[in-house]
């Protein structure tokens, strides 16, 4: 997908995660299997409202973005949304250790650890002024069956490091007054 073309009306793109779920056959004190995780998976035949954001454990991403929203998600189901996902360019490990550090309950959070849905979305910054290298700039959409039909970007998105990470058009108050004015249909 382009960096600068318009999302809204393109299908999400083909990817996989790399995913970790419980599996109490495994045993031991990490119970947990590799299971990957498509797009098609993800996707299919719900209405999912996703946002990304730069890293794990980020202060405006643990402080802000994540609870607000945990705090949403009833008015998001109660506007036809089938799931909330967030995604960044962190391994499993981290996402989960970072939702249970976080006590969010129902926020499905997916792992994109080597950055192929992150950059197939045109969406992937270099923050290495900060240490991080590849990571996400922050984004929210709404996705119905696979296809976008909303999406609000941060503005100042770029490679140096010049912004000040914003966080004014991906929160969810924004996308809930989209599916306001859009119902599913």
């Amino acid at each position: 997908m382009d960096r600068n073309a318009s999302k809204e009306g393109q299908p999400v793109p083909s990817a996989t995660f790399k995913t970790r779920v419980r599996d109490d056959s495994v045993g031991g004190d990490n119970p947990f299997r590799w299971q990957d995780l498509t797009t098609e998976e993800l996707f299919a035949g719900k209405r999912v409202v996703v946002f990304s954001l730069p890293g794990a454990f980020t202060p405006t991403c643990s402080n802000e973005q994540c609870p607000a929203y945990e705090r949403y998600f009833d008015d998001f189901a109660a506007a036809g949304v089938d799931e909330v996902v967030c995604i960044a360019v962190n391994d499993a490990f981290v996402m989960h250790q970072w939702k249970q550090k976080l006590g969010v309950q129902r926020i499905r959070f997916v792992p994109d650890g080597s950055g192929h849905f992150t950059r197939a979305m045109g969406m992937m910054v270099n923050k290495d002024h900060l240490g991080f290298g590849e990571r996400s700039w922050r984004y929210s959409m709404v996705v119905d069956d696979g296809v976008i039909r909303a999406f609000f970007e941060e503005p100042g998105r770029n490679d140096e490091g010049t912004d000040e990470d914003p966080y004014e058009v991906s929160d969810p108050e924004t996308v809930l007054r989209w599916l306001t004015t859009h119902p599913r249909g």
